[in-house]
This record gives structure tokens, sequence and C-alpha cells, in this order.
């Protein structure tokens, strides 16, 4: 898919874009990754694109959104005031705000993460602490991807990925998630060809 082809069948109204990936960018990386959020942000008028405002690939994601139009950069965090300080979303959801008894769908993509499988009914339930805070990174992580009834659901997915462990930990969580509901994805071996077409 060309980058022209991209705008074009995606860009339409409520059309949301995720953009993340993980945490170790290469330092090479990183401008590529701003530049991308540049792109899309200047090329294209309908699409919100979506972040988890982590650290690494999401933060170099969204300083090229906001660099064009912050007001089409939007936030699901774990918790309220994740990163405050970094954050410049125009809107921002947590799952503070969201009432996870009552979405037996999130709750059950989240589950498929099997290292956190356990953590799930746990946090859902209400109880918080130190460990049930890991099931809440997984469930925002879903909700990124599958939305709820208050939150639409991703259009598509661009990750950031290491190549070499591929869809692995919290980013291979979101994209199996995406796949698994029909979202297409792609990671940079698509995106950083349309940096110079």
């Amino acid at each position: 898919m060309t980058f022209k082809e991209f705008i074009d069948r995606f860009d339409f109204e409520d059309s949301i874009v995720l953009l993340e990936g993980k945490r170790d960018v290469q330092e090479a990386d990183k401008e590529k990754l701003t530049a991308l959020g540049k792109l899309l942000a200047s090329s294209s008028i309908k699409m919100i694109f979506r972040s988890g405002n982590a650290e690494g690939a999401d933060q170099w994601f969204s300083e090229g959104v906001t660099a064009v139009d912050p007001k089409r950069l939007q936030v699901i965090t774990p918790y309220a005031g994740l990163r405050a300080k970094t954050n410049k979303a125009y809107e921002t959801l947590s799952l503070d705000d969201i009432n996870l008894a009552s979405k037996p769908e999130v709750i059950f993509h989240s589950k498929s993460n099997k290292k956190t499988e356990k953590l799930i009914d746990k946090f859902a339930s209400g109880e918080k602490n130190r460990y049930t805070i890991k099931a809440a990174y997984i469930i925002r992580d879903t909700i990124k991807a599958i939305g709820t009834e208050e939150i639409k659901p991703a259009t598509f997915g661009i990750f950031y990925d290491d190549l070499e462990n591929p869809k692995t930990e919290r980013t291979g969580h979101t994209m199996n998630v995406c796949e698994q509901n029909n979202i297409p994805v792609i990671d940079q071996r698509i995106w950083f060809n349309w940096l110079n077409e």
C-alpha cells in the first residue's frame, strides 16, 4: 500500500489511526517517527490519531502529529495523569472513566495476553495494586484497538515494532488484538517507504 492509497482509503469521518510502538526506538529512527506523524497530519483532513502516550514510539509519533494539528491526537491511558507533562493530546481518555465490569469483550480480548490473564479479572473487579496495574496497561491497549460503546474502535494501526523480535509485549498484544478484529496493521517495513514517496 502506498501512502497515497492509504490516505485515499482511510481519511474519512471517524477514522481512527493508531500510532504506536516499542519504547526502544533506534536513534536513527526517531526523526522518521516524527516525520510520519507530521506527514499523516498534514496530508489528511479527517482522521484522528490515537496513542497510549508511552515513552518511545508513541511519543515520537505524537510529536509529529501535534506539530501540525494537536486537535487530532487522542490518548488513552491506563489511569488518569499518566505522563501528563508529556501528553500533548487534545483528548485524553482514562480507564478510570470506564466501567470495565460492563465490557466483557474488552476483558475477553485482554485475556489473550497470557502473562497478565489472571490479573485482568482482579483489576476489572476493582482490585488495584502494584501487581494488577500491569493488567491496566493491557486493557488500555485492547481498548485502543477495539474501543468500547463510548470509544470508537481503531480503523487502522501503524506500528513501530522490534523487527528482530516482532509482535511481543504490549505492542504485540495491540497488534494481535487488531488482527483478531480485522483492523489492518502495518509496521515500519511499509511506512518507512512512505517517507520517500
